[in-house]
């Protein structure tokens, strides 16, 4: 029963209890004959009913007044509440529709790489793009060159310059893609048909590979196939191992950008210690003249010595001669000749 509904019903019944007693009272009264008494007795029961009526009326209105507040507030709040869930629907709407651009923004760019990849020069220059920023991320300038020219004519992709052995390895990135579209397109019943296509186009393109770009003396002994997706590597890994060995047997290695990454950081390393050996022998050729200057150095060295110790030799001969010619000097100085002496006989040395 509803909180409202209360104070509504008791002023009621206690009216309907008045006038049950007052009209037992009447006709009890009736019976007796004291129709006055009944009536002076009824009229004070009826001022106190009124009286009990009037005080259930206020406390019903004050019931009412506070049954109205309360309602009151709880439609505030429940207006707040759907206020507050309002503004995040607002906000999840907001969101709703800022993923839901992004998501036909996603479909038109997959569109566009659909229609990419179905053109055929397109395609090839969309592999040739993802290889071109794998290479020249990993490898240093030196290392590789683009659209390099063999000698049977034949312009690669890419060749990266390795020392023999084993040699520059060329890379291919323009991967068939019309069987793989086939194939992933084609219903349950048309899928060993396709996957049969797909595999010849594979083979075909294997097959040119290693003819045009494996020459012995100039390039290594195998080639790289570059695929632009992962999804196809796998796909060509696990659906067909023994084409997978076949081209391996041929040459040509088939590799995704993750496996590529390996294979170019490899590359870089190998890179690096043909480098380092360089450098090596560079400091050892260094080394060894710097040695031969020694040696020089050592050998006029010598020779100043000799010529340092001759020098002393002469100087303390000079010295003696001086020593000498000083002592005769002053031996003729004591001398005491005549006047008609003969001069004495020159002695010899």
């Amino acid at each position: 029963m509803p909180d409202w509904l209360l104070p509504l019903l008791v002023p009621a019944a206690a009216a309907l209890a008045a006038g049950l007693l007052v009209a037992a009272f009447l006709l009890a009264r009736r019976r007796r004959g004291g129709v006055g008494e009944a009536l002076a007795m009824l009229a004070g029961r009826l001022e106190a009913l009124a009286a009990t009526q009037e005080r259930l009326a206020a406390a019903t209105a004050d019931r009412l007044r506070a049954q109205e507040r309360l309602i009151a507030d709880r439609l505030d709040e429940a207006a707040a509440r759907t206020q507050a869930q309002a503004a995040r629907i607002h906000e999840r709407l907001a969101v709703i529709d800022s993923a839901r651009a992004n998501i036909e923004a996603l479909g038109a760019q997959v569109g566009t790489l659909e229609r990419i990849l179905g053109d055929k020069q397109a395609r090839g220059a969309f592999g040739e793009v993802q290889l071109r920023e794998l290479v020249e991320d990993r490898l240093p300038p030196g290392g590789f060159a683009w659209q390099h020219v063999l000698s049977n004519g034949t312009r690669c992709d890419c060749l990266i310059r390795l020392p023999h052995p084993p040699g520059p390895i060329v890379v291919d990135s323009k991967f068939p893609l019309e069987a793989w579209n086939a194939l992933r397109a084609a219903a349950e019943a048309e899928r060993p048909a396709a996957a049969r296509r797909f595999a010849a186009d594979v083979r075909r393109h294997v097959e040119a590979i290693a003819a045009k770009y494996v020459l012995p003396g100039e390039t290594a002994e195998g080639a790289l196939m570059f695929v632009p997706s992962e999804a196809i590597c796998a796909a060509l890994h696990a659906e067909h191992p023994a084409l997978v060995a076949e081209a391996a047997r041929r040459g040509v290695w088939i590799v995704s950008p993750n496996t590529m990454w390996a294979v170019l950081t490899t590359m870089r390393g190998l890179m690096r210690d043909l480098r380092l050996k360089a450098e090596a022998h560079r400091i050892r050729v260094e080394v060894d003249r710097l040695m031969e200057e020694l040696g020089r150095l050592d050998r006029r060295v010598a020779a100043l010595r000799g010529h340092f110790a001759q020098m002393q030799q002469d100087v303390a001969e000079i010295e003696t001669t001086s020593r000498k010619i000083a002592r005769r000097g002053q031996a003729i100085q004591l001398v005491e000749l005549p006047e008609d002496a003969p001069p004495p006989a020159r002695a010899a040395g």
